[in-house]
């Protein structure tokens, strides 16, 4: 059955015979009526290629056309009107006229009669040959900045694990994660035992206005004093409590001629304890400090997830619109080559007559807007690149910038629905942001508890035992202690006790009585034995406690007011308040998020299902259609659009599974399991 180009061109050339005839019966010529043609002279009249199958003899072919015009050029003669005469047809240099069947030639400048005796037909156009033509070469896939031969495979776990290692966002998370754990050891060493030491040397010389105070006889005492005095201060983490320990050690040298030890060694040791009994006793602010930073440690712990999660998801996300976009483009370069193997068969077809040129404009235009499609399939190559690149690379001056990235791993696909039960379970219980609110609630309930122990009254233990040592060189001159001496005696010359016993004596001589027996009595007024030594004398009179100091009191402070704490302490309630609602909207939030995250991939994987169907029907049409078209029973414009139907069922197909996967990634960032999912283990921070 003639084609629709066919059937016009049978149409005009009908229509052309009718007006010559009308022009021959215009110039007074009787119409002859035309013998019935037969079926081999019909087809004559045809384009190539409508035939009826019966044989033509070969002198009853009439050349109306060249032989090499493609289908749908010929051309019907120029209609001549009525009463003018027909000149005759015009032969292009170096072909040969058109002849009919039975008639003889015209000669030139003759007017154009028709015997009646004889069955004439219009003598077609003769065009040039038509030239096959080559097809245009496929476009230049050169992206900027990337280079071909430079590839980089990369795996999802592989991009992954680049992005936790040079990630700028993933840095600045653990950094604050490190910079909060300075901040606790900082208040922790509050509960550090400080030890102090302060060595001293002090000269004094002073006057004196008195005979009694020792002076000198320049009427001044001087002294000398080397100090030495370590102490260790701590305090408790538990209870509120403090001790301070002193060991103070001096050493003396002083003119007064009263001392009767000189140089000496002076030594104290005490221990100063208090224990706050009521307020500061089960929380202090120092505690309410460390309670709380450890909770932001952990909050930064739970910030570190977050941005980690956040960054993972991204990766994900990104790697499969990498691969997505590079089987798009792989999509589009099937498609364009599909085109160019149709105007390669078209062209062929020209070349041999057995086309029409339109047929290849029609195959042009389908070839620049399959380019078109695939150069921008080349662009969203490029972006989708360039995005997993920012996130995997630190420094935007590597030479990795300029690799050509090729995914190893493949979309993957579960056909069984998502537990959104389950999902909502694993959210609540892993989500970071419901921890991060937790974890500000028990700040909160710290500050209650202190605020509400501010505004008790203050009462404090307060201790204090101290030991003594003391040890020097005796200069008073006198006998130790217990000694026995006479109760009077000495050098008459330089002792008053020694001048009167002389004169006792002399006057018993004289007076012919016996002389008085002076009696002995134990000698006094110098320093024990004890206190004369060095420095060893004196840590042992230290450390044996015979001098000591023994102190317990209570220090009690009861304020008439207490406006600020109790004024805190009503701010921390108010604030309590506001964490349960904030609470309480985030785990709303968090139970939206992932109920739409559990759609989408539901969503996403009816979609694949149903994408996959229509690419397998779309191929079945395609083979037909292509069958179709070899056997000439289709058109260029049907088979391109059965050709684009494909493409676009193919590409819906690819955009369906990446979907799915970017479904599944947002699915575990909404229920918090990316990181179990993808092997990943963080370590918690030690407080």
């Amino acid at each position: 059955m003639p084609n629709r180009k066919q059937r016009a061109l049978l149409a005009v050339t009908i229509f052309a015979v009718t007006m010559f005839a009308c022009a021959a019966l215009a110039v007074g010529q009787s119409p002859t009526p035309a013998p019935t043609q037969s079926p081999a002279q019909r087809d004559a009249t045809r384009p190539p290629g409508s035939e009826q199958n019966q044989p033509i003899p070969p002198e009853a072919r009439p050349n109306t056309q060249n032989p090499t015009a493609p289908p749908g050029s010929q051309q019907a003669p120029a209609q001549v009107p009525p009463g003018t005469q027909q000149p005759p047809p015009t032969t292009p240099p170096g072909t040969q006229p058109s002849s009919i069947p039975g008639a003889q030639p015209i000669p030139s400048g003759s007017p154009t009669a028709t015997p009646p005796d004889q069955d004439l037909e219009p003598a077609a156009p003769v065009l040039p040959p038509l030239q096959q033509r080559p097809v245009p070469p496929i476009p230049d896939m050169t992206r900027l900045g990337v280079v071909s031969s430079q590839q980089l495979p990369l795996s999802l776990n592989e991009a992954i694990k680049r992005a936790l290692e040079n990630n700028n966002d993933i840095e600045v998370a653990r950094d604050d994660v490190r910079f909060a754990e300075t901040q606790l050891r900082a208040l922790e060493g509050t509960f550090d035992p400080i030890f102090a030491i302060t060595p001293t040397y002090d000269k004094r010389i002073s006057p004196q206005q008195s005979s009694l105070s020792g002076a000198d006889s320049a009427g001044t005492t001087s002294t000398t004093t080397y100090s030495w005095n370590p102490s260790v201060t701590k305090q408790f983490g538990r209870g509120g409590g403090n001790y301070t320990v002193t060991f103070a050690n001096n050493y003396t040298n002083t003119s007064n001629s009263f001392s009767l030890i000189n140089p000496f060694y002076s030594s104290n040791l005490s221990l100063t304890f208090t224990q706050p009994l009521w307020r500061n006793r089960s929380i202090d602010n120092n505690r309410r400090q460390i309670r709380i930073q450890r909770k932001r440690v952990e909050q930064s712990d739970a910030d570190f997830r977050l941005r980690t999660i956040d960054v993972i998801t991204r990766v994900q996300q990104a790697y499969w619109e990498l691969v997505f976009a590079l089987r798009d483009q792989q999509n589009q370069l099937d498609n364009l080559n599909l085109t160019r193997e149709n105007l390669r068969n078209v062209e062929a077809q020209i070349g041999v007559g057995a086309k029409a040129p339109l047929e290849r404009a029609e195959v042009l235009t389908e070839l620049a807007n399959r380019e078109s499609a695939l150069l921008i399939a080349v662009q969203t190559v490029s972006v989708a690149e360039n995005n997993l690149k920012q996130l995997m690379f630190k420094d935007p001056a590597t030479s990795e910038w300029f690799a050509q990235i090729t995914p190893t791993d493949n979309p993957t696909f579960d056909e069984r629905p998502v537990n959104l039960n389950e999902a909502l379970k694993e959210a609540r219980e892993n989500r970071p942001e419901l921890r991060r609110l937790r974890l500000q609630e028990d700040i909160n309930n710290v500050d209650l508890q202190f605020f509400k122990n501010q505004t008790r009254p203050q009462v404090d233990l307060v201790s204090t035992l101290a030991t003594t040592g003391l040890a020097g060189q005796d200069v008073s001159g006198t006998l130790p202690p217990g000694t026995l001496v006479p109760i009077i005696g000495g050098s008459p010359d330089t002792s008053s006790s020694g001048f009167l016993l002389q004169q006792i004596r002399d006057i018993q001589v004289r007076a012919g009585f016996p002389q008085a027996i002076v009696p002995l009595v134990q000698a006094s007024g110098g320093p024990p034995s004890d206190l004369i030594g060095g420095y060893a004398k004196d840590l042992s009179n230290l450390f044996g406690f015979k001098t000591r100091n023994v102190t317990l009191g209570v220090a009690i402070q009861i304020p008439f007011k207490n406006k600020t704490a109790e004024a805190n302490y009503a701010g921390v309630r108010v604030q309590q308040n506001q964490l349960d609602a904030s609470l309480r909207s985030q785990e709303q939030a968090v139970k939206v998020d992932v109920r739409n995250a559990a759609q989408a991939v539901e969503t996403t994987r009816r979609r694949v299902l149903a994408a996959r169907e229509a690419r397998i029907n779309a191929e079945l049409q395609f083979e037909g259609e292509q069958r179709l078209y070899q056997v000439g029973r289709s058109t260029t414009f049907l088979l391109f659009q059965r050709q684009n139907a494909l493409t676009n069922a193919r590409a819906a197909e690819l955009r369906s599974q990446t979907d799915y996967n970017k479904a599944l990634a947002d699915l575990q960032r909404a229920t918090s399991t990316t990181l179990r999912s993808n092997n990943i283990v963080v370590d918690s921070p030690t407080p």
